[in-house]
């Protein structure tokens, strides 16, 4: 089903998924889940910081700094701040950006890491990592089973109107069907689909969807300079090239999907934080187990992990932060331009959502999934799901 590359264990959790939208829970599915989602955090953001500076360091020599940030408003603030060149574009954008910060989605949750380097004038930023969001993971998760659905429906809505149209004895593309008739048919094939998942019935055409951004390194670069970005990631035998997409229009950068092998042993030799050491803790846990636990996840993962770089230049990565390409514009516009919302899709995606939330939470098992596909619900019934888990007092409860 959902393969996310930049993860370990990774068709463990494919089945897990699958077997979730079938409602089919066992019971170390809890355990399995935690360990899963918290380990491969911690993996991919360590993983991530030692390849970024490989990378940066590599471009730009010894001296990279780098300094943790939890909102996009920091990000965007560091581009500005000391310009590596000016122009009347880029003046532009900076004085848009300062005169109304507000509309800049400046409070957008951002967990990744700024690099900087000082030639003397004072530092300009390289680039940030980052690692996708658990809520932004879950729903591009989402996103990707829906639209395959999708497309599984509309395929046997077709299969529907083709037996129509021989029926009356004409051409499936001579048939004229109504508005009506033609939603009829959709219904028809979604209700098959949800039959088969009811039943536990395999899902024809559904085939493998894999996600490699979790973790991802934008890196600003002059033109001048990106072949030589290309040769830094073919010159390592830990590192290879996958994938290369470039992109020209209101955005313009180059997407480059790359296999690693990240160092398991320098990894896991470091501790655990505090933070998931007391998340951990609620599940029985204690600090010498769980950092036993996450040595032994990672060494029995699969060796090398997928991750994102794109490369663009200065004025390129301004338009994607403060100008004509802004990055969370395009999220909201993805939202809404959904073709499929019904209820199955919006099923799929408590159910994504239920899945990377749980490890954070304090509830130590899952008794029964709390999301059927073929059942619906309003969205006030997976609030009251979200608040249960964690132990927020439920509406109406607090007298």
């Amino acid at each position: 089903m959902i393969t996310i590359g930049s993860y370990v264990h990774r068709s463990l959790l494919c089945d897990i998924i699958r077997r979730w939208m079938f409602g089919d829970l066992r019971p170390t599915d809890g355990d399995q889940v935690t360990r899963l989602v918290h380990f491969n955090n911690v993996y991919v953001s360590r993983y991530l910081d030692i390849f970024s500076r490989w990378v940066l360091e590599a471009l730009h020599g010894a001296g990279v700094k780098s300094r943790p940030v939890a909102l996009k408003g920091e990000l965007k603030d560091a581009l500005i701040e000391n310009p590596p060149y000016r122009n009347a574009r880029v003046d532009e954008l900076i004085r848009e950006y300062r005169d109304t910060p507000g509309r800049y989605y400046r409070e957008t949750p951002f967990y990744g890491t700024l690099y900087f380097r000082d030639p003397g004038e004072g530092p300009h930023c390289l680039g940030a990592s980052r690692i996708k969001r658990i809520r932004r993971l879950a729903e591009k998760a989402a996103r990707r089973i829906i639209d395959q659905i999708f497309m599984n429906i509309r395929e046997h809505a077709e299969a529907l109107a083709e037996e129509r149209a021989r029926f009356l004895g004409v051409s499936r593309f001579h048939l004229v069907s109504s508005r009506e008739e033609m939603i009829a048919e959709f219904l028809r094939a979604e209700e098959r689909f949800l039959d088969d998942l009811r039943n536990r019935r395999a899902l024809s055409g559904m085939g493998p969807l894999v996600i490699n951004d979790v973790a991802g390194l934008k890196i600003i670069l002059e033109r001048e300079s990106q072949e030589k970005l290309k040769e830094i990631l073919l010159s390592r035998d830990a590192c290879d090239i996958v994938e290369e997409e470039t992109h020209r229009g209101n955005y313009n950068a180059t997407n480059y999907i790359v296999r690693f092998v990240p160092p398991r042993e320098e990894i896991v030799s470091a501790p655990l934080g505090d933070k998931l050491l007391r998340i951990l803790s609620h599940r029985g846990w204690s600090g010498e187990a769980a950092a036993e636990e996450f040595r032994e996840f990672i060494l029995t993962g699969e060796r090398s992990v997928y991750l994102e770089i794109i490369v663009s230049t200065y004025q390129e990565t301004l338009e994607s932060e403060i100008g004509r390409s802004i990055h969370e514009d395009r999220i909201v516009a993805q939202r809404l331009s959904r073709p499929y919302r019904g209820h199955l899709a919006v099923n799929v995606e408590y159910l994504m959502e239920y899945l990377f939330f749980f490890p954070f939470s304090q509830q130590a098992e899952i008794k029964e999934l709390p999301i059927r596909l073929w059942y619906r619900y309003l969205p006030d019934y997976f609030d009251e799901v979200v608040k249960e888990m964690f132990q927020i007092p439920l509406t109406g409860a607090l007298d």
